[in-house]
């Protein structure tokens, strides 16, 4: 009779083989879920689950939330509200040195909160401020890196699905896990910038000033970007003073996004179909890896391992900031070569029980772990984020993309530091929000 535990690794061992062969990770989930299942309470059971799963974890009203926040991103990316956000940053902070950088990661913060999705936010900023770096002659590590980087914050500013994945994986308040990522999320966009600023003042001649604009100018683009305001204002904003839940603000943000769109003439000429579209693929991605995550992780439960982990990690007798240094790092080389969502998928229900047995909050190790997939979005050899602003400028040589976004990839860390120091930064609006 094999040892549950050694079960359990070998079910892992297998999946990371599925994955390596590029099957698709929900599938691969269900697939070592269901048969490791079915050795621990018989197949029976098993094939019980795989044909009740699926539906009773996706028909749950709160799981709306997720398709909604996905059409209200994909509305106002095709708004232009981007171009809106990027035209208002630029004529206040254009005219500094590296301020079209800067002016990029602010950009990138706004629409953000109105997208949840990184490789989108990266997407289309890059196709609206990598041309303007260009005409300004910016360093293509500087320009490349800004946009890699910023198009991060898109999974730590609420909304944001990685937030969502994870408060359904660890039964956790959705409203509370957004909430708690808009603090974190302004922090790491003002190291952004800072980082941009001690670049400048090192090598001053990478990022040349753009043009001053005047006060006319600078307030015509702010009325120009206050729709996008009004939206974030009526989600995040409903959501803290418990006007609405989750799902109702992102029903709300949905509506207006699309209203906007409307209003501004570009959902015309098949547009929309296409927004609804990648509504619908986005949405079954992520339920097909919730589904398959949600098989696997009982099989993990039954054979006991994470519970071992954690047992042998606390008999160490180390303080516990070790152990979750250990998490981090094993997080940091674990994003090098593994997709961001892969990553929360399969190890949530190994660490979920360590980090429960430390007595960390679960949704500040929440923010943390969002942020350490930040990092592997950026971080050789996969970079996802990295690929696609390569994709953007085929002319640029990868190797120049990675050595731009290496500063803010410190950056990144020392966010990660400051917030372990003072965890109350992620937990301030969640502690304080009207229930």
């Amino acid at each position: 009779m094999i040892a549950p535990e050694v079960v359990g690794l070998i079910g892992i061992a297998v999946m990371l083989t599925l994955l390596a062969l590029r099957m698709p990770i929900g599938i691969a989930m269900l697939l070592v879920g269901i048969v490791g299942f079915g050795y621990f309470s018989g197949f029976q059971p098993a094939l019980f689950a795989l044909g009740s799963y699926p539906y009773s974890y996706s028909a749950v009203y709160e799981l709306a939330v997720i398709p909604l926040f996905v059409l209200m991103g994909n509305a106002a990316g095709t708004s232009g509200m981007s171009r809106d956000l990027y035209t208002a940053a630029y004529a206040w902070i254009g005219h500094w040195r590296g301020g079209l950088a800067s002016a990029t990661i602010v950009a990138c913060a706004g629409f953000a909160a109105v997208s949840g999705s990184s490789v989108a936010s990266a997407v289309t900023m890059g196709r609206v401020c990598l041309p303007e770096m260009e005409r300004y002659k910016y360093d293509p590590r500087l320009a490349t890196g800004t946009v890699a980087a910023g198009g991060t914050l898109g999974i730590l500013i609420p909304p944001s699905t990685a937030f969502i994945v994870y408060a359904i994986l660890t039964e956790e308040s959705i409203g509370r896990l957004l909430l708690a990522g808009f603090f974190p999320g302004i922090l790491l966009a003002v190291l952004f910038v800072s980082t941009v600023a001690i670049w400048m003042r090192i090598r001053p001649a990478l990022g040349p000033p753009g043009p001053v604009a005047t006060r006319r100018q600078r307030i015509d683009t702010l009325s120009n970007a206050g729709p996008m305001i009004l939206i974030v204002a009526a989600t995040i904003g409903g959501i803290y003073l418990g006007v609405f839940t989750p799902s109702e603000a992102a029903a709300v943000g949905a509506t207006l996004s699309l209203g906007y769109a409307l209003w501004k003439k570009s959902l015309g000429g098949g547009t929309l179909q296409t927004v609804l579209l990648e509504t619908v693929k986005t949405t079954s991605f992520v339920f097909l890896i919730l589904i398959g995550a949600l098989v696997f992780g009982p099989f993990l439960a039954l054979s006991g391992l994470p519970l071992k982990l954690a047992g042998w990690l606390i008999d160490l007798e180390v303080p516990r900031i070790v152990i979750l240094s250990i998490l981090v790092v094993f997080y940091i080389v674990l994003g090098m070569f593994l997709e961001g969502f892969s990553i929360l998928v399969l190890t949530l229900p190994i660490v979920i029980p360590i980090v429960k047995a430390l007595e960390y909050d679960l949704i500040w190790f929440g923010v943390i772990m969002v942020i350490v997939l930040e990092m592997g979005l950026i971080s050789p050899p996969v970079g996802i984020n990295v690929f696609v602003v390569k994709g953007l400028v085929p002319d640029v040589p990868l190797r120049t993309v990675f050595a731009g976004i290496f500063p803010f990839w410190i950056a990144m860390l020392v966010c990660l530091i400051i917030l372990i120091a003072f965890p109350q930064i992620a937990l301030f609006l969640p502690d304080t929000m009207i229930r």
